[in-house]
């Protein structure tokens, strides 16, 4: 069951990234040019994700368990540390210059999008390297 749940809840959030427009890398690099051809709608989109998520993981913080599985998985870490700010740091340089992040790219990718491919490709490639280095 929770398979099965798994999947619906992925394929209710790619499809809301395809809708919104977070799969094409022109919008999102678009919201990202505040000096150009600057396209707020994504702030909107981010508005809206924020203001579900927030009452929904308080909410939810009252919970003993989950639905579909026996534990939460909570994070076990709330220090922020250098290499918590590193990864932030190249994960939004790497969504500046291409467009995209994992999500999208993941749901971009069986349109045969080029650019995700190449991502796809590169972030595996970025997995395995800071695999074998940290």
């Amino acid at each position: 069951m929770s398979l099965l749940m798994a999947v619906l809840a992925g394929a209710v959030f790619g499809a809301g990234l395809l809708l919104s427009g977070m799969a094409n890398p022109a919008k999102v690099l678009n919201f990202l040019d505040v000096a150009g051809e600057w396209d707020p709608s994504l702030a909107f989109v981010m508005g809206g994700a924020i203001a579900v998520t927030l009452p929904g993981y308080r909410w939810l913080r009252g919970w003993k368990a989950p639905l579909f599985s026996d534990t939460f998985q909570w994070p076990d870490s709330t220090v922020i540390d250098r290499r918590l700010i590193t990864g932030a740091v190249l994960f939004g340089v790497g969504w500046g210059l291409g467009g995209l992040c994992p999500g999208p790219a993941i749901v971009a990718a069986p349109l045969l999008a080029p650019g995700a491919l190449v991502f796809l490709v590169a972030m595996v490639a970025g997995l395995a390297l800071a695999r074998r280095f940290t």
